[in-house]
């Protein structure tokens, strides 16, 4: 496996704005537990990309990934597939599902920045191949975000296998999971690219394959990558990241599905409860928040949007997508989201929809409080929101960043441009702002 770190020398860091930075963490996956939130400090409202206001900086990212970046102190680290030349990349509304093909071989790389100024630290080529499956038009072959905990990096290239690495990006181990086909179950020909990330956590890894064939969820050891337990699944493909929910003395693996949301024990693997019904496209991951699970697919003849108690055990599917029970607080039949993650900041919920519909509910018992469109048409949304715990960072594929209140009464507050596409979701550390548009790095803060 060619992968010879190119280590560089940090650049001095900013005056009176790197001391902040030791304890930044966005590890995963919309950061701690997939929350989105991290409340440590206020973020801008408004910023100039062309006078340079409240831009910390803004650095080229080669290839094309949608990958999200992470932080663990000082360190940003980001994924990417680099190919000679300029991908296509077809943002928008549409219903095209042809893949595209890419038979040209493919750089999967990790780069390493420094979070107070950008400046590029090391860059290792994990893996050079023509990617093994296709991709959608607006995917790519880098679509998960990496995991760290602070002693290991790992990094899931889809069919490519997954990657461990450690801090100076010297290779530890490496899995591969053979052709990890993601598709439309329909049309198995509509290769669309793999999306679930990892998770790392007490030493072991965690990841989900939902997947045309062989799907499972599983648990490998972060020092040799070995398996601690595999479980099958029985799915359609999904693109969401399994959450870790540690509640009732328990803490369990949820996945997100269409046949199959559940709840797996963390230790073993066992299942703990199913839920059958929803969306047959299943993205966004679910999170928890205010002891409760929220969970939303879309696509079909449903896109529910429900709140579960992580307290579920045995299938707990009710006679309706929009029924409850004893384990489903509130559920909303037609209210849920195709591509983003739900968020959660004080008792509210928002949802975002593709097309840049904004829903808040009342966290606790699901009331609506307000659905808003965010622009009047013509731009899709596909990264999901984060917040300062102040307002909601909504970013729409054309690189339009929508600052909302984080409150129970609609306000767009600024727009902001980063002059390029963006389906990243961004990530928030050490009070900065980062967004990972089609070709760079941008921090942006206080």
């Amino acid at each position: 496996m060619p992968a010879i770190p190119l280590l560089a020398l940090l650049a001095p860091p900013i005056p009176g704005f790197a001391a902040d930075t030791a304890g930044a963490r966005w590890p995963q996956f919309r950061g701690p537990d997939a929350g989105g939130v991290d409340t440590t400090a206020a973020l801008p409202v408004a910023w100039d990309l062309g006078t340079g206001d409240h831009v910390r900086w803004k650095v080229e990212i080669p290839g094309l990934a949608h990958s999200s970046p992470i932080v663990w102190g000082d360190r940003i680290y980001v994924t990417t597939a680099v190919r000679p030349g300029t991908e296509e990349l077809k943002i928008g509304l549409y219903g095209d599902i042809e893949p595209v093909v890419d038979k040209e071989p493919q750089q999967w790389r990790l780069l390493a920045l420094d979070l107070a100024t950008g400046r590029r630290l090391w860059e290792t080529n994990a893996l050079d191949a023509v990617p093994r499956v296709q991709r959608h038009p607006k995917s790519t072959h880098c679509n998960s975000t990496p995991a760290t905990d602070g002693t290991h990096i790992v990094a899931m290239f889809g069919s490519e296998g997954l990657y461990c690495f450690d801090t100076v990006g010297r290779p530890r181990w490496k899995r591969d999971f053979g052709k990890l086909d993601s598709g439309y179950y329909e049309v198995p020909s509509a290769q669309w690219g793999f999306a679930s990330s990892p998770v790392v956590r007490d030493g072991r890894v965690y990841v989900l394959a939902d997947v045309q064939k062989g799907s499972f969820v599983a648990a490998l050891d972060a020092e040799d990558g070995h398996t601690l337990w595999s479980t099958e699944r029985r799915d359609v493909p999904t693109w969401g990241t399994p959450a870790l929910v540690k509640s009732e003395n328990r803490l369990q693996v949820v996945v997100n599905g269409w046949h199959h949301t559940g709840g797996y024990d963390a230790a073993t693997g066992r299942e703990l409860w199913r839920l059958d019904g929803g969306g047959d496209i299943p993205v966004p991951t679910p999170i928890h928040a205010n002891g409760l699970l929220y969970l939303t697919s879309a696509h079909g003849k449903s896109r529910p949007m429900r709140a579960i108690r992580p307290s579920a055990q045995g299938d707990i599917t009710p006679p309706d997508v929009g029924a409850t029970n004893a384990s489903i607080v509130w559920a909303h039949a037609r209210q849920g989201d195709y591509m983003q993650t739900p968020i959660v900041v004080g008792t509210n919920l928002w949802g975002c929809l593709d097309n840049g519909v904004l829903t808040c509910f009342d966290a606790a018992t699901g009331k609506i409080r307000y659905g808003e469109r965010l622009v009047n048409g013509g731009q899709g949304f596909t990264a999901s929101p984060v917040s300062d715990g102040r307002h909601l960072y909504c970013t729409s594929e054309n690189g339009d960043v929508y600052v909302v209140d984080a409150k129970p009464e609609f306000k767009v507050v600024a727009t902001n441009r980063l002059g390029e596409s963006c389906l990243a979701s961004p990530a928030i550390a050490g009070g900065r702002l980062l967004f990972r548009t089609r070709g760079h790095l941008v921090a942006v803060a206080e």
